[in-house]
């Protein structure tokens, strides 16, 4: 990428921002560690830029920020081209339509999403002929609601399986999600039980597959729950760039 070809930086001000949010959130994880009795820095960051520009991105990683999460394809394979240069994991942590699968698999080191036989098989050709080997965690529904993405946690280890036998893929642990709150029962209050699923079905995964060990788990409202429950990818975006803008 040439230097006219590059994005502008990002201000100062929104730098000066960025900086003084992402500590608050390390911060945060060095706590729910310590609190959880685990080693520090045993969780890693992983800084979900969706609705933010490729100017964020270079600011975060001139943060020391290595891994970047994306949830749609459509910004996410334009963004990482921006940042090509850089020298960040990028991780697709959104629901993923099989026609996808060949662009993702251009930019994405990692796809948290993996939840159906069809999308183990797209993203395995795809990994092939573009030459490459692609981290995927399998995402277990954790609410039962399979239109939020993610498989049944009875069909988890069959999917692992599927994965391991695939050439261009490599398990890497279990993703999930936490269900959604309503008046009488608030999204915190549900956290903390079903990333204790999360974990109990990861640990069956791991049994299994015994490299397959990433829990990747919590957002910014429930990282301290994820960590507790042994998660060790956090997915982060709000608490650390803001409420979310629209770039379409």
């Amino acid at each position: 990428m040439t230097a006219s070809q590059q994005p502008s930086a990002a201000p100062v001000q929104r730098v000066a921002q960025l900086r003084a949010a992402l500590g608050g959130v390390r911060a945060r994880i060095a706590a729910a560690e310590r609190a959880a009795g685990r080693s520090p820095q045993s969780v890693t960051l992983v800084v979900v830029t969706k609705n933010w520009p490729s100017s964020d991105v270079r600011a975060l990683a001139a943060l020391g920020v290595a891994d970047v999460g994306e949830n749609r394809d459509q910004e996410a394979a334009p963004k990482a081209a921006a940042c090509a240069d850089l020298a960040l994991r990028w991780h697709f942590v959104g629901q993923l339509q099989t026609n996808k699968a060949h662009s993702v698999v251009q930019y994405a080191d990692v796809v948290h999403s993996v939840d159906r036989p069809r999308l183990v098989q797209a993203l395995d050709r795809a990994a092939v002929d573009r030459g490459r080997r692609i981290g995927a965690l399998v995402q277990v529904s954790l609410d039962g609601d399979l239109t939020r993405g993610g498989a049944s946690p009875a069909d988890v280890l069959a999917l692992a399986d599927q994965v391991v036998a695939a050439a261009g893929l490599e398990l890497l642990g279990v993703m999930g999600v936490a269900p959604l709150g309503n008046r009488s029962e608030p999204s915190a209050a549900l956290a903390a039980p079903a990333f204790a699923r999360l974990a109990g079905i990861g640990a069956g995964v791991a049994q299994a597959h015994p490299k397959a060990r990433w829990i990747s788990a919590g957002m910014s409202g429930d990282l301290e729950a994820a960590i507790a429950a042994g998660a060790t990818h956090v997915r982060v975006g709000s608490a650390i760039l803001g409420a979310r803008r629209d770039l379409r």
